[in-house]
């Protein structure tokens, strides 16, 4: 929850206690400068001894209710027939309203399995915005993903509070341009990742469903930040004010054919799974899961996972968890923008994004504004984020590099996990690094996978300005800093 202070200053409140900690480190930066070199510019292939705070992501790395380690020592390791699949299966019946649950180690599981049944050669899947491993899945099963948003959509600072809406002209083109039997689905994602955590509204989703129904069209909804969807419908959307973040869920469920989430998100716990109410998705989709996943009482995943996600799920619907990530997320968003600086607007749902093109206008696509902002970051603070741009694009049959929407620099926030120090040290950090922005240059690649090579590839800078970027903050701070 937010509070308001007496001088009129609104703040996130932390709802919960620290019962338990992780130590960390600040190496100075000559040392930082060291593990960025040796990790290739890349922020994947940093050292965890070498990070301050890790904001590159927050899949996996939130941190679990005491209720959640507590269910993980009492699961049920049997290959079949699990206890703990049973409660997982009764979480999602009662909190999604979804009768079938089928388990898979984590999201991109889910999105390969979705892809061998119902993607085909030909096939397109027009979408919200694409993820990076839905667009690999989809693509690799031969289909063509199709992008649909708003024109808000890309608009980094805005006031728009509904980013995430599918354009629903576009849909209707789609529809009519490809035929109804070319479209596998209509993908939904709560909320859109690569633009900035944006979420979709009840009212455009409920469109999106009468236009998918009108031609037999399936609708699937990527919920793996289904709670912090549902919260900014609670938020900002106008009806909606005092309705629970769990009818909220259990409308969206009502719209789609198919849900699948990544656990590791809104759950807190590391998996996924499928979900839907129909028995033809549901017998279509099982046969597969022995196959690629696992038997379908655990899916690929350690019973303990299992049971942490079927107390995430039930967990998930407290306002209080499901606003513990986009409350700090707002702040942080509101700290830069007092300062000056380009983070995206509104603020999304799993991060605080910067708007790398405009803190870095010299730098045109190829020369990858956020990925060399990223690590500007690291060497100016010790906090590894990660590049949501062109390094996140792969490129085309013809071997073509493809220039992406936005670029972006996320600073993902882990639910639960950071303190309001570890955020106004960032925004310093920030601020000081968008003073000295002159000095942050280009990147090329010199080692580049063949798909997500955001992964694993390894770039190095265009001139020496790491170094440089690294003497003036030892100037500034001091050598041991």
């Amino acid at each position: 929850m937010s509070i308001r202070l007496s001088n009129g200053v609104v703040l996130p409140m932390e709802m919960h206690k620290v019962r338990i900690v992780q130590k960390t480190s600040l190496p100075p930066a000559a040392e930082r400068l060291r593990a960025m070199e040796e990790a290739g510019y890349n922020t994947f292939l940093l050292r965890t001894r070498d990070v301050f705070l890790d904001m590159l992501t927050d899949s996996g790395t939130n941190a679990m209710s005491d209720n959640q380690l507590a269910a993980m020592m009492v699961s049920d390791d049997a290959y079949a027939g699990s206890e703990s699949f049973y409660k997982l299966q009764a979480a999602v019946q009662d909190v999604f309203g979804l009768k079938y649950v089928i388990p898979a180690h984590q999201g991109r599981a889910a999105e390969h399995l979705l892809a061998k049944v119902f993607v085909k050669p030909g096939d397109v899947v027009p979408m919200n915005y694409h993820f990076t491993t839905t667009r690999a899945h989809f693509e690799l099963a031969g289909g063509k993903v199709l992008e649909i948003f708003t024109d808000e959509a890309l608009n980094t600072q805005s006031d728009c509070p509904f980013k995430g809406n599918i354009d629903l002209d576009k849909l209707h083109d789609v529809i009519h341009n490809y035929g109804p039997e070319r479209v596998s689905f209509v993908r939904m994602e709560a909320t859109t990742n690569l633009i900035g955590g944006q979420p979709f509204s009840l009212a455009n989703l409920r469109a999106v469903k009468e236009i998918a129904a009108d031609h037999g069209i399936l609708v699937v909804v990527d919920a793996s930040l289904i709670s912090e969807n549902a919260y900014f419908i609670q938020k900002r959307e106008p009806g909606y004010a005092d309705r629970s973040i769990q009818s909220i869920i259990r409308e969206i469920m009502d719209l789609c054919d198919i849900c699948y989430l990544s656990g590791r998100k809104s759950c807190s716990a590391r998996g996924g799974f499928i979900a839907t109410s129909r028995d033809d998705l549901f017998a279509r989709i099982r046969p597969w899961l022995p196959v690629y996943e696992g038997f379908f009482t655990y899916g690929g995943m350690s019973t303990k996972e299992v049971e942490a996600i079927a107390v995430g799920v039930r967990e998930m619907v407290d306002p209080d968890v499901a606003g513990a990530s986009a409350e700090f997320v707002e702040y942080f968003v509101r700290r830069l923008v007092q300062c000056g600086i380009p983070a995206v607007t509104p603020a999304g749902g799993l991060a605080c994004h910067v708007d790398a093109r405009k803190f870095l206008p010299g730098l045109d696509s190829f020369q990858y504004p956020a990925g060399a902002l990223s690590a500007a970051v690291y060497l100016a603070s010790g906090i590894r984020t990660m590049e949501r741009g062109t390094v996140s694009m792969d490129r085309d049959e013809n071997g073509k590099e493809l220039a992406s929407d936005l670029e972006l620099v996320r600073f993902a926030v882990p639910r639960r996990v950071y303190s309001m120090s570890h955020i106004e040290y960032a925004v310093d950090r920030i601020q000081w690094l968008y003073r000295n922005r002159g000095l942050i240059g280009g990147l090329k690649f010199v080692e580049e996978p063949p798909v997500l090579r955001f992964f694993l590839g390894r770039l190095e800078p265009l001139g020496d300005w790491g170094r440089r970027l690294a003497e003036a903050f030892r100037s500034d701070f001091g050598p041991d800093c």
